[in-house]
């Protein structure tokens, strides 16, 4: 039982670190193989050019998204450059919601909400939680 309770705090990160990672990699990777990069920006701006938004921001989110979600999901499983990972997720889930916003108003969160409550989670815990990575193998200090 000790053991259990010494781990305890490094499982739960260690879980949801992975777990939110494969969100994203999923996700990222169904965007740029499956879908295609030029479908998903297609989707957006035909919404977005009615509301003036330029083509070119429209493209650039796409492939940023895309990209965040697919390279920092696997650099979330991993566990290397843990926290770099998740603060471009954070952003990635600000421009995800702009456009969510911008398409429709009052949009469904139910994808967008579970993520950035464990990101947050991941975010706030303290670091000494945050051990089974490669970043602690690497990077200990």
């Amino acid at each position: 039982m000790e053991i259990i309770e010494q781990y305890h705090y490094i499982s739960a990160i260690t879980i949801a670190r992975v777990f939110l990672g494969l969100l994203f990699l999923f996700q990222g990777y169904d965007a740029a193989f499956n879908i295609g990069l030029r479908k998903v920006a297609a989707t957006y701006h035909e919404t977005f050019i009615q509301k003036k938004i330029p083509r070119l921001l429209t493209v650039f989110s796409a492939w940023f998204t895309v990209y965040t979600e697919l390279i920092c999901g696997l650099l979330l499983i991993l566990g290397l450059f843990e926290f770099a990972a998740l603060y471009l997720l954070g952003i990635n889930l600000i421009v995800a919601a702009l456009g969510f916003g911008i398409n429709e108003p009052l949009w469904n969160m139910r994808n967008v909400f579970p993520r950035l409550i464990i990101l947050l989670f991941l975010l706030i815990t303290p670091l000494e939680w945050h051990c089974w990575s490669m970043d602690a193998l690497f990077f200990k200090s």
